[in-house]
C-alpha cells in the first residue's frame, strides 16, 4: 500500500436543527473553543464549527436527531484538575473514569447529550 492515515482532521457531533445558539454557548463558553466560520458554501446545511489548536469539532445539526451516548471524541487537555474546577464553577456535570491505566479522564455530555471525554495522561 502506498498511502498512510495522517492524522484527525476533525470530529463531527450532531444536534437537534437550530440549536446554534446552545451550541456555541458550550463550545465557546464551557470547552473555551474558538468559533471558525464554515465555508459559505456549507452554511444552508446548519451547524457551526469550532477549533482548540489542533483540534477541530464541527457541529452537524439534523432532523431527527439521536444522541451519541457511546461514540465520542476524547481530547487531551492539560491539567485536568483546573479543568474539571472550571466545570463545576460553569454547574457542568461530569463523571470521573479511572480504569484507563496511566489517565485521568472524565466524561461529559454537551447540551444534546453526546458524549465527550476529556483526558490527562499521566
Amino acid at each position: 500500500m502506498s498511502f498512510i492515515f495522517k492524522s484527525i482532521d476533525h470530529y463531527q457531533l450532531a444536534s437537534p436543527k437550530n440549536t446554534e445558539d446552545q451550541s456555541r454557548k458550550f463550545f465557546t463558553e464551557i470547552l473555551m473553543f474558538k468559533e471558525v466560520n464554515k465555508p459559505r458554501s456549507l452554511r444552508s446545511n446548519g451547524g457551526l464549527w469550532f477549533e482548540s489548536g489542533s483540534i477541530k469539532i464541527h457541529i452537524g445539526t439534523e432532523d431527527n436527531f439521536i444522541p451519541a451516548r457511546k461514540a465520542h471524541p476524547a481530547l487531551e487537555v492539560e491539567n485536568l484538575n483546573d479543568f474539571k474546577q472550571h466545570l463545576i464553577t460553569k454547574h457542568i456535570s461530569f463523571t470521573v473514569d479511572e480504569r484507563l491505566p496511566r489517565a485521568n479522564l472524565i466524561y461529559l455530555a454537551d447540551p444534546f447529550g453526546n458524549r465527550i471525554e476529556i483526558l490527562e495522561w499521566i
